[in-house]
């Protein structure tokens, strides 16, 4: 005949330190344990990651941001959570013979949160530029648990030619990571 010990609380002989167990409890499965949700993780946890990427070349002419292709939404779990935003833009090049010179940003629906290329592939003699690839980061508190989007944006802050975003077959890419407030 099985015994069956009740008790509510256990204890070591002293009532502190650990309990060891040297054998497993039967019956005892990670599927018993209680659940453990967004509310529960300490502050700075990564909650989701989100992710984008496009290898589509895209040309400015103008002085009026437009979009790379680049976009991703995510779904904050709480309204204290921030989501940091990585943006990474390869192939930046501009025309020869012509004062262009790249602007990115990065957009959360239409509103610009971050600048992170002002002046990309500047040179006084007019000449064209091939200036790689531009990054960007962005802890953003959105400050809801609604969809947001989040996207880059390029401009040519130039009065004359062009910049252009994944040059020789670079790719462009945004992520997101929504964090513990």
């Amino acid at each position: 005949m099985a015994s069956k010990i009740k008790v509510d609380t256990l204890e070591t002989a002293n009532g502190s330190g650990t309990i060891a167990l040297s054998n497993q409890l039967s019956g005892m499965t990670t599927a018993s344990l209680p659940a453990l949700g967004s509310a529960q993780m300490p502050t700075g946890s990564v909650l989701q990651v989100q992710y984008m990427y496009t290898g589509a070349v895209v040309t400015a002419t103008s002085q009026t941001y437009i979009d790379l292709g680049v976009n991703v939404s995510i779904t904050p779990t709480s309204t204290s959570s921030k989501i940091m935003a990585f943006a990474n833009v390869g192939g930046c090049v501009k025309t020869a013979n012509s004062g262009a010179y790249m602007a990115l940003q990065i957009v959360r629906d239409s509103t610009s949160i971050h600048i992170f290329e002002g002046q990309g592939g500047y040179n006084a003699a007019n000449q064209p530029a091939s200036f790689g690839t531009c990054a960007g980061i962005k802890l953003d508190s959105p400050n809801t648990t609604s969809a947001v989007n989040y996207k880059i944006q390029m401009k040519n802050l130039g009065g004359a030619g062009s910049v252009i975003n994944n040059n020789a077959g670079a790719l462009s890419s945004i992520t997101l990571m929504e964090i513990q407030g």
